[in-house]
């Protein structure tokens, strides 16, 4: 559930003594889940605040060390935003262009609301009652994942899907097939991953040196 309040008083974020204070009025938004794409890769946060001038977001690990960042929202929406100070799982960002706010607290209720879903792409093994085979998961989301492979697969058929978990090690997953391209498939998993648990795979596969300390 999103939840947007009437702007606060201006609030001042810094990240050493001496910093700037923004000034931009504030909007309060809680349980916003977005992703932030970086030359890094893709990378699950929870909106905290967004005013004007900027936003603030939580992590479920460090930051990555990139000078620039893509904020995608769940319906679609693209905004491009620098890093300005960061404080723990905690980080600022600027808007590099002018933001509706609006808009922007409004976005959610304006489309359907979709699910997060980030371009991971990496190797796992599906396990079905009689055969055990290699595949290419080539996204990933808390509900389910699309991959690719040489093998056939029916429509509602059960698999197990081995992939990485947070620590690293192989865990088993299982799904069910749902559409059939070609040699893509879409699967969505009985047991759905918590958000936290999601945002720190998704680190460990793509920048795992981000979830040390």
């Amino acid at each position: 559930m999103d939840i947007a309040t009437k702007p606060a008083e201006p609030e001042p974020i810094t990240d050493a003594p001496g910093a700037e204070q923004r000034v931009a009025p504030r909007f309060t938004l809680l349980i916003r889940a977005a992703k932030l794409v970086s030359a890094q890769g893709e990378f699950v946060c929870v909106i905290r605040d967004v005013s004007e001038t900027g936003v603030s977001v939580r992590l479920f690990h460090a930051l990555p060390a990139c000078p620039s960042f893509a904020l995608h929202m769940p319906a679609g929406a693209v905004y491009e935003v620098s890093p300005v100070w960061r404080r723990d799982n905690e980080a600022g960002f600027s808007f590099v262009e002018p933001v509706e706010v609006d808009r922007l607290i409004n976005e959610s209720s304006e489309y359907p609301k979709r699910g997060l879903r980030l371009g991971l792409c990496f190797p796992a093994v599906v396990t079905t009652l009689g055969s055990r085979f290699h595949v290419t998961v080539e996204n990933l989301s808390q509900q389910g994942a699309r991959l690719t492979c040489d093998q056939l697969l029916a429509i509602d058929q059960t698999v197990r899907l081995a992939m990485p978990d947070v620590e690293g090690a192989l865990r088993e997953v299982r799904a069910k097939v749902r559409w059939r391209r070609d040699l893509h498939y879409g699967v969505v998993f009985d047991d759905t991953f918590a958000l936290g648990e999601f945002a720190r795979i998704a680190a460990r596969l793509q920048a795992p040196a981000l979830l040390e300390g």
